[in-house]
């Protein structure tokens, strides 16, 4: 195993290797009815594609050269995006529509121009003004470059401070980045109305912005930011005045991420949508296995409405529109707690937001952001389920006693301190306003009184009060305490809490083995995993999957990535290196986890714990993704993790599936990482 899949895919050409594996996962999930498939594609003629490949080739070349010339790649991806567009619609055969070989030649013309300009040391499209501008990034997660578009209003300048609006699209199963760029290839004016900067995210596709598409979404906002920053455009903008906003799938988006995040925005706008798994996918049974049920809190948002409190929201939806529900799930759960929430019905209207309705949104967007986020407000109200989502404002949850239980923070800052009302809430941190003076800082919690651990006169930028529960009581102790707790103790903190699908969310590298391995069975089902794995984060994650053998993985690697690691101890040194600080043991004949024990030959673990060997990423053994093509291909609240963070998967081989497997085990580690939940 030393050829293309070994290395991974390191260049666009080894796309070809998954195109049959991909034609057999689209044919048996089409066969499966479901309505967001892609239709069928139908290729241009051959001299079409003649050209698409000569222009393609061109584009190749021209990128090179760029390179020779070492263009930064923040530059360089701007080019390359249109490069990567080309090359997937072809290879993955994905021309949807019947102008797509027309859009393809387009967008690869749009790339050769920007190429030119680019060896003449010129960036033009940097500064474009009124229509709307195609950009790209290089993400952090696999290396991919992804793409989103910027709308600079007409009169854009620095004799105003800005607005920024983050639009999330909606579900189109034919969209790829060649419709996503000819969409917006510059010949869209912007309203001349338009009063602010404009965002429209890519979100790798259509997944809702769950796992990497949530995370493309501050990927793109801090990339616009930072190439602003370098253009000496930083304070052009006003970081307090930031919209979230967008309609159907866009509106579920807009959803979860205006709720778990309330502090990035001043307003949030979702248009239809979905806010509940059970009751929109209709394809989830009515009471799934309790490890399942638990982690629908992590995206369903309605468990988080009360965070309405935190930032306003200014909903839509038809009448006629089932997905109007999605704002009635929220709606309900505020009604009893008079937390506001603004809804606006389209009378007699489906699922559409016709214009009248986008200008009474836009009306109300506009006097959201008129005096902007308060950046220290006096009161926060936070809910959370999961320390993915543990912080909003000046409160911080460092750790929680139940994961996927709701916990709570009601937190008021007082002339001389704080008053904080907690629920299932273990650690917490409280930023402290700049210029707090309190020499006899007091802190209620719980009707207790806590003293600040130091005495400070004045608190500067950054300086945090932390407060730790132990037996019921609280008290204020070091950040460094925490921290030695956390390296003595493993606990579920922010970035460390799982399932085993967050992994993706941040930078990670696959990892192979280069030895024998202990059986046959279980070593083809590991090696079919993450085939599968590959073919599905390339085509629904847009992504190139990072691969590389175990003797090939580096210091460096292992100290800034999440490892997932696929293999048994005999073919995998680093599983084997790994044993012995994961809560199973694994030999030849027999693997033990949770006092159980089940035959090697007949089972593979899949798991997500800390690692071992970096105590800020994770270890994962032999999954990737815990959902598949079927769910992807379905509805989007079908994304949800199936294994939680622990499993044992008995081979159920058969020649219509040979990764056929049955769950014997899984599970949830507690909030120390520990077996028994």
């Amino acid at each position: 195993m030393r050829g293309e899949w070994v290395r991974g895919v390191k260049s666009m050409k080894t796309l070809r290797l998954f195109i049959a594996l991909w034609c057999l996962v689209a044919t048996a999930t089409l066969a499966l009815g479901q309505k967001n498939a892609p239709p069928k594609s139908e290729p241009p003629d051959e001299a079409k594609l003649k050209e698409i490949q000569e222009k393609i080739k061109k584009l190749d070349n021209r990128l090179a050269r760029l390179r020779e010339k070492k263009v930064r790649d923040a530059q360089l991806v701007e080019v390359e995006i249109y490069l990567k567009a080309a090359t997937w619609i072809v290879q993955l055969n994905e021309f949807y529509d019947k102008d797509a070989g027309d859009w393809t030649s387009e967008i690869l013309d749009s790339g050769l121009l920007r190429a030119s300009q680019a060896a003449q040391g010129d960036f033009p499209w940097l500064d474009e003004t009124g229509h709307t501008v195609v950009r790209a990034y290089r993400s952090q997660i696999d290396g991919s470059i992804q793409p989103y578009v910027v709308t600079y209003p007409a009169n854009f300048g620095a004799n105003r401070t800005w607005r920024l609006d983050v639009v999330l699209h909606g579900r189109d199963p034919k969209l790829t980045e060649v419709k996503f760029l000819h969409a917006h290839n510059g010949e869209q004016a912007a309203p001349k109305d338009q009063d602010f900067v404009q965002i429209e995210i890519y979100g790798r596709g259509n997944n809702a912005y769950r796992w990497a598409g949530e995370v493309d979404v501050f990927e793109a906002v801090d990339n616009f930011l930072a190439i602003e920053n370098l253009l000496g455009r930083s304070k052009w903008y006003d970081s307090s005045k930031r919209v979230l906003r967008g309609f159907s799938m866009g509106g579920a988006g807009a959803w979860h991420m205006g709720l778990h995040y309330p502090d990035r925005w001043c307003a949030v706008g979702p248009g239809a949508g979905f806010t509940t798994t059970h009751g929109f996918a209709a394809n989830v049974p009515d009471k799934l296995p309790a490890y399942q049920e638990s982690c629908l809190h992590i995206y369903d948002a309605v468990d988080y409405a009360e965070n309405a409190g935190d930032v306003p929201i200014i909903a839509y939806g038809g009448s006629k529109d089932e997905q109007l529900q999605a704002a009635k799930n929220i709606q309900a759960k505020l009604k009893p707690l008079d937390i506001p929430l603004t809804l606006l019905i389209g009378e007699g209207i489906g699922h559409d937001m016709p214009a009248k309705y986008r200008k009474d949104a836009e009306e109300l967007y506009a006097k959201a952001a008129e005096s902007g986020r308060s950046p220290y407000p006096d009161k926060v109200q936070f809910i959370t389920y999961t320390m993915k989502y543990p912080s909003c404002d000046w409160v911080g949850v460092l750790r929680l006693e139940r994961h996927y239980e709701k916990a709570s923070v009601d937190a008021k800052k007082e002339e001389k301190g704080f008053t904080v009302k907690t629920s299932n809430v273990a650690a917490l941190a409280l930023d402290l306003p700049v210029g707090f003076v309190n020499a006899e800082a007091i802190i209620d919690i719980d009707g207790q009184k806590v003293e600040a651990p130091t005495k400070f006169a004045a608190a500067t930028a950054g300086q945090r009060l932390f407060l730790e529960k132990r037996s019921g009581k609280w008290a204020s102790v070091l950040a460094e305490r925490l921290m030695v707790e956390q390296l003595r103790h493993p606990q579920k903190i922010s970035g460390l809490q799982g399932p085993i699908d967050d992994a993706f969310m941040h930078p990670f590298l696959c990892v192979i083995g280069s030895g024998k391995p202990w059986n046959e069975d279980a070593a083809a089902y590991t090696k079919g995993a993450l085939q599968q794995f590959q073919q599905e984060w390339l085509k629904f994650l847009r992504g190139e999957l990072p691969i590389k053998r175990d003797v090939d993985v580096t210091n460096e690697d292992i100290a800034s990535h999440n490892l997932i690691l696929f293999g048994d101890p005999g073919s995998n040194s680093l599983i084997a290196q790994a044993l012995g600080g994961l809560p199973l043991t694994w030999f030849k004949d027999k693997i033990t986890i949770n006092d159980k024990t089940y035959s090697s030959s007949e089972h593979v673990p899949a798991l997500i714990y800390p690692s071992p060997f970096s105590s800020e990423h994770y270890v994962v053994l032999n999954s990737g993704h815990t959902f598949h093509a079927a769910d992807f291909l379905d509805n989007n609240a079908m994304l949800y993790p199936r294994l939680g963070d622990y499993a044992i998967l008995k081979l159920a081989a058969t020649k219509e599936n040979p990764l056929g497997i049955n769950v014997a085990e899984a599970g949830l580690f507690d909030d120390f990482w520990k077996l028994g939940k």
